[in-house]
């Protein structure tokens, strides 16, 4: 503890008391397609109780909003003529239930993924990708993934979206799934240069990826509906690996109204420490509108952080870091926030560890 008082002291953060009763902090819970096919049924009764008691459970501990995955894989759990969706209005029923819980509900699109594996037999003929099947349009590898580069993709996704908008969401946000493959788009990066001055092939990506981002932002805007992302913690990975132009879209108001980066690090990960990397996010941030909200690893509660290297016990021998984290982040300009991953790592006890139960509570008391 001795060690951790004087990082925080050596970077300037000191842990803040305030009561944010009187600030509307954002305390969010995720809500995925992992929780959404264990807990929705083909049982429409079944199902909505189900959902009554996630919103129960977060209720229960003071959190006021909801992030729900709507779409995961191509696919929708809202009334959609592009994506298949479920046997009844899933997301219809959360926005209801939730708004009636004086919860807010942010819808949580993956923007490009159409499956998780490379099964393209699970690709039916009800599927947006089924047409591009043997085509460059799509990319199978480690999944499958919409080629981000064909104005077809773009206007997909931005139609996608303008569909879950005819819902009282309170907001949008895309996660850290853009560039599957550097290869990928080799034909339309070859074809922009013939017409283009020349831009290298990573700045390519950024660009196709803003394009995306700026027109969702308009479409959001149309509606008064808040927009955001949640890219990789790791600002390198960022521009590296999932082009995500993030320095530009917090220092613009183009792009987005809120950035919520996944802070998916320990005070003692070697590489990554949570303190460093909440002040290099903290000055990206060149837009006083925009909100700065963090996600934090709840599901790292209890477990090996293996690439944390000296602090790969951390999660282990600690039951207090998702609130130190929380304490801490409310420091920082433009906070508005948190968010925790995910709603069966905090509420269903067949996943909790050895800490889980303690790292809740410990967080309940700093959420009055």
């Amino acid at each position: 503890m001795k060690k951790l008082l004087l990082i925080l002291i050596m970077t300037g953060i000191i842990l803040s008391t305030t009561n944010y009763q009187s600030i509307e902090e954002t305390r969010a819970i995720f809500i995925s397609y992992i929780e959404l096919n264990e807990y929705i049924t083909n049982d429409i009764s079944t199902s909505k109780n189900n959902i009554n008691k996630m919103i129960d459970n977060i209720k229960k501990i003071k959190a006021n909003t909801i992030i729900l995955q709507v779409r995961s894989s191509a696919d929708s759990i809202y009334k959609s003529n592009i994506f298949p969706n479920k046997n009844f209005d899933i997301l219809d029923y959360f926005i209801k239930k939730s708004h009636d819980n004086n919860i807010k509900l942010i819808a949580w699109i993956n923007p490009y993924r159409v499956r998780t594996t490379n099964d393209i037999n699970s690709i039916k003929e009800d599927s947006p990708a089924y047409k591009y099947l043997n085509t460059d349009y799509l990319y199978i590898g480690n999944g499958i993934y919409f080629n981000p580069s064909k104005k077809e993709v773009e206007d997909l996704i931005v139609n996608g979206v303008k569909e879950v908008l005819n819902y009282k969401v309170d907001g949008i946000i895309f996660d850290d799934y853009f560039y599957p493959s550097d290869d990928i788009d080799n034909n339309d990066y070859e074809e922009y240069l013939k017409s283009n001055e020349y831009i290298s092939k990573k700045q390519y990506h950024l660009n196709v990826v803003n394009h995306l981002i700026e027109r969702v932002h308009k479409e959001c805007k149309k509606k008064k509906v808040l927009f955001g992302v949640s890219p990789d913690g790791n600002i390198d990975n960022n521009y590296n690996k999932n082009y995500a132009d993030v320095r530009l879209w917090m220092s613009s108001n183009k792009y987005i109204d809120f950035i919520m980066p996944q802070v998916y690090y320990g005070f003692y990960n070697s590489t990554k420490a949570y303190v460093n990397v909440i002040k290099e996010w903290e000055s990206l941030l060149k837009n006083d509108d925009i909100d700065f909200l963090v996600a934090l690893a709840f599901y790292k509660v209890g477990l090996e952080d293996k690439y944390a290297k000296e602090g790969r016990d951390e999660w282990i021998n600690n039951n207090d870091i998702i609130m130190r984290e929380v304490l801490l982040s409310r420091n920082l300009k433009n906070y508005k926030g948190f968010s925790l991953f995910r709603y069966d790592n905090i509420f269903n006890e067949d996943n909790y560890t050895s800490t889980s139960k303690d790292e809740l509570e410990n967080l309940k008391k700093i959420i009055k």
